[in-house]
């Protein structure tokens, strides 16, 4: 009986019962035909048969516990032998293992955050129907706009909206800064969740504006910052100066609706004006409302409910004509905020997985190599065995529980240290302002990811001796006394054809992380329009402390005279948001002309920056035209702007012909163009050229308070200062402070990310690929020793012998570096997308790949190189 059959019916009782059921019956109607034509009546024949064989369930039990020992006693037998030969061949068994471990521990470290990233849903009751509403490609909503949603629909359970925005939070010890959940009063109903103490707020509580003072904690935050206290429920505690009531605490399963972002705690939407310092709940024009989100109702289809809301657009369109161009839906999955943040995930997650599976693929062709290798090396061993009597399936059955055994001891090894990395990425917060969690740890699927990978690897590259064992002839063999001079030099076989592949698959990766080194590179150079240097940044929002009205700007300025005044400070600006930060505003503009205000006629829809007049001089945006700010640019003088030159080019036609004129808002104020600075990032690295206009903060207040400020001394140095100088101002201000440079972490989190992982599997490809290298010149080497010797001993020089020895690895390394360096070019859009400026063209790149290359062919021929050099003909001929 084969393996494969004995180890399928160690797991399948009924059909080893049926297959005896079936051999008993034959046995039974051979004796009733035997008696038949003995003379006796078919009944007789019947009786006769079934006395002979007995009890026919003690018979069926009785084979059935021999079949089942026979298969175990015949697959443990292999596994020992299995054992022993590994045993014989340490490091051929410890490279094996390793080899396999890393290949594997990738693809579950990448599977089990591919895992999380895109196929695990939400921890909601009923996931698989919920989903976000997005406008041409934006969540975003007025608080007016989502009640037209939540009331006109007819495809949604219930339509639930939330905000995301920044609170301090005093629970009478030192004030914190948290990051919240602004939610309408349905959004745990819609969700259909449950507390885990405590109760949630409902839509009966919205009474009106302020009307519902309450929390709901994250369970992690009633954790962290209440220590897990029962008796919290009804605690009266401060948001923004304010009082609000805790009413419960989330489960702890649930981390809000948007991937990885997880709110401290959650407070009604209603209550906006206490949180954040404004109200503007009843501004159909002001983006209120960051997402929408909602179960469809049984039998719905997406597509009906496109139509539904889409009809919904088309009334507020015609309705509000001024505030809606066109206004029409798509639906989206919420965790990773649909397309914008789902898509390039999908793309990056992709291609990583895919590289990740090519690097298992090399580990396979490598191990490939070394089993056939291997293989050919115990050709006599196979051969003796053959003649004395042993079957070709028994030798491959002994290969493969082998092969299977190495793969599962390095599957093993290789799934406990992506366990322990996963745990550790899930615990990292990578930044401290933002509530980034990576919830990564593995589950039920990402094992069986993992078993699957090591039981197909293990089949791979065991089954790559097959045609060796099958086309042994034993007694040549036997005759010949040794197994051959190796492959004919001039003819492919599968351990070529392996290696190339395997080494295709390393120039791949170095080729992909050296572009994505060399575009991170060029991304932290490039002009953003500010300068980074000796700079710090503070961000508070004084609404948190209940500052509003006149009180924000005379304490903006308070706050500015007193950094100013520490030593070694040359310049402090002011700005409600800056380029490259948390978050962008735009808003639409129309030229001077223009008397229909519609969205539809926006000459642009620039980013809005509102700033003091040394902001430019401080953030080191320099001004190429024009004037600054001036304390006289307040409220009672003329409006102004400083506009980019890209700003200045859409409205005007060239920069030149922008200062001095005039362009509208939406609400039919004219500004005048007094400066031009040049163009920048504002919103993301890989940005095309954007209108930007800046607008004196005086002229239009914001509490949202950003401070750029530079100076001589050591950035690390002058942000304790910094904070001892604002907690003279107002100890109840929440404060963060950081170099200017660290505040572009979250952008570049994901491109160094992804060079990361490029780097860490470009390395384990180099890695591989040395081994195979070396796998296939050592067994060239070892297998045509008699003729290097030969060709010594006639005059050969010792070029020749390497070219002779070393040639054909050489000419596999070539051909396998050229074809990965083609398809890392050809890769080269889909990792642009990811890590910016990143181009496999850039003649850097393609010299350090051809000149790793090149040194990993040395390394790994370097052994086997001197072992042909070394050759003794006298001592090969005497031992011949």
């Amino acid at each position: 009986m084969s393996l494969v059959r004995r180890i399928a019916n160690l797991f399948s009782r009924a059909r080893v019962e049926h297959d005896i059921d079936l051999e008993l019956e034959s046995h039974i109607a051979m004796r009733i035909d035997d008696n038949i034509a003995s003379g006796m009546s078919a009944a007789e024949a019947r009786r006769d048969a079934l006395l002979r064989f007995g009890n026919a369930t003690s018979t069926r039990e009785s084979v059935a516990s021999t079949e089942m020992a026979l298969s175990l006693d015949s697959l443990w037998f292999d596994v020992r032998y299995a054992v022993r030969q590994l045993r014989r061949s340490p490091w051929f068994a410890i490279t094996a293992v390793v080899t396999l471990a890393l290949a594997i521990g990738a693809n579950a470290v990448v599977f089990s955050v591919l895992n999380a990233f895109l196929l695990r849903p939400l921890n909601v009751p009923h996931a698989e129907s919920l989903y976000a509403l997005f406008h041409q490609g934006d969540a975003g909503l007025s608080y007016l706009d989502y009640l037209d949603l939540r009331d006109r629909n007819r495809s949604f359970e219930s339509l639930a909206a939330y905000n995301v925005a920044q609170a301090g939070l005093d629970t009478g010890k030192e004030p914190s800064r948290a990051w919240i959940y602004e939610t309408s009063g349905n959004y745990f109903d819609a969700l259909g969740i449950l507390p885990s103490i405590g109760q949630f707020f409902h839509s009966s509580d919205e009474q009106g504006l302020n009307s519902a003072p309450y929390i709901v904690l994250a369970y992690a935050y009633w954790q962290s910052h209440f220590q897990a206290d029962p008796k919290i429920v009804g605690r009266v505690v401060l948001v923004n100066k304010h009082p609000f009531t805790i009413l419960g605490v989330a489960p702890a399963g649930f981390h809000g609706t948007l991937l990885f972002f997880n709110p401290d705690f959650f407070v009604p939407l209603v209550n906006l004006q206490e949180v954040q310092g404004v109200n503007n709940l009843t501004a159909r024009g002001k983006t209120t409302v960051f997402m929408t989100i909602g179960h469809l109702k049984p039998g719905v289809t997406q597509t009906q409910a496109v139509t539904d809301l889409n009809s919904v657009g088309l009334y507020l369109e015609k309705t509000y004509p001024k505030e809606h161009g066109k206004f029409t839906f798509t639906l989206g999955l919420p965790n990773l905020y649909g397309d914008y943040i789902g898509r390039p995930v999908k793309a990056f997650m992709t291609g990583l997985m895919l590289l990740a599976g090519l690097t298992l693929l090399a580990a396979c062709a490598n191990l490939g190599s070394l089993f056939a290798a291997r293989a050919a090396d115990r050709t006599r061993e196979v051969a003796l065995r053959l003649a004395l009597g042993s079957s070709r399936k028994r030798i491959l059955r002994a290969l493969f529980t082998e092969a299977v055994l190495i793969s599962l001891l390095g599957g093993a090894a290789g799934l406990g240290g992506s366990i322990v990395l996963l745990h550790e990425l899930s615990a990292w917060q990578p930044f401290s302002r933002w509530p980034i969690h990576l919830t990564v740890n593995p589950d039920a699927n990402v094992y069986a990811a993992a078993l699957l990978l090591t039981l197909v690897s293990g089949f791979l590259f065991g089954a790559v001796p097959i045609r060796q064992v099958l086309r042994t002839n034993p007694y040549e063999i036997v005759k010949s006394g040794h197994a051959g001079t190796g492959a004919s030099p001039r003819r492919f076989n599968i351990r070529d054809i392996l290696l190339v592949v395997q080494i295709a698959v390393c120039a791949l990766l170095v080729t992909s992380s050296m572009a994505a080194v060399r575009g991170l590179a060029r991304s932290l150079h490039s002009d953003f329009g500010f300068e980074t240097e000796n700079r710090m940044m503070l961000d508070t929002d004084l609404s948190m402390a209940n500052y509003t009205g006149d009180r924000v700007p005379a304490m903006q300025k308070r706050i500015i005279e007193a950094v100013k005044g520490i030593p070694g400070v040359e310049s402090v600006g002011l700005a409600d948001t800056v380029p490259l930060g948390d978050g962008s505003i735009d808003a639409n503009v129309f030229a001077d002309t223009t008397a229909d205000l519609r969205s539809s006629n926006a000459a642009a829809d620039p980013y809005v920056f509102k700033v003091s007049s040394d902001y430019f001089d401080a953030a080191g945006t320099p001004l190429l035209s024009g004037r600054a700010f001036s304390a006289h640019d307040d409220k009672n003088a003329p409006r102004v702007a400083i506009v980019n030159r890209e700003f200045a080019r859409r409205l005007f036609g060239s920069a030149p012909q922008a200062l001095g004129r005039y362009y509208k808002t939406s609400d039919g104020t004219r500004i005048q163009i007094v400066g031009l600075v040049q163009d920048g990032k504002y919103a993301s690295l890989t940005e095309d050229p954007a209108p930007a206009m800046f607008l004196p903060i005086l002229q239009v207040p914001s509490s949202q308070t950003y401070l750029v400020v530079h100076s001589k001394r050591d950035p690390i140095q002058l942000g304790p200062s910094i904070r001892s100088t604002l907690l003279k101002l107002d100890s109840g201000l929440p404060v963060e402070i950081q170099t200017r440079y660290s505040g572009l972490d979250a952008l570049l989190f994901g491109p160094r990310m992804a060079t990361i992982s490029l780097i860490v599997l470009g390395l384990m490809g180099a890695m591989l690929s040395m081994i195979g290298i070396f796998g296939m010149a050592a067994y060239s080497v070892s297998k045509r020793l008699r003729e290097l010797g030969i060709r010594m001993a006639l005059g050969a020089q010792r070029r020749e012998v390497l070219q002779a020895a070393l040639g054909r690895s050489i000419k596999l390394l070539s051909i396998g570096s050229a074809a990965g360096l083609v398809l890392g070019i050809l890769a080269g859009r889909v990792l642009a997308y990811v890590v910016d400026q990143a181009t496999a063209r850039d003649p850097l790149v393609l010299a350090g790949v051809v000149m790793i290359m090149a040194i990993l062919g040395v390394l790994a021929t370097w052994v086997p190189a001197q072992r042909a050099l070394s050759v003794e003909p006298i001592s090969l001929m005497r031992e011949n």
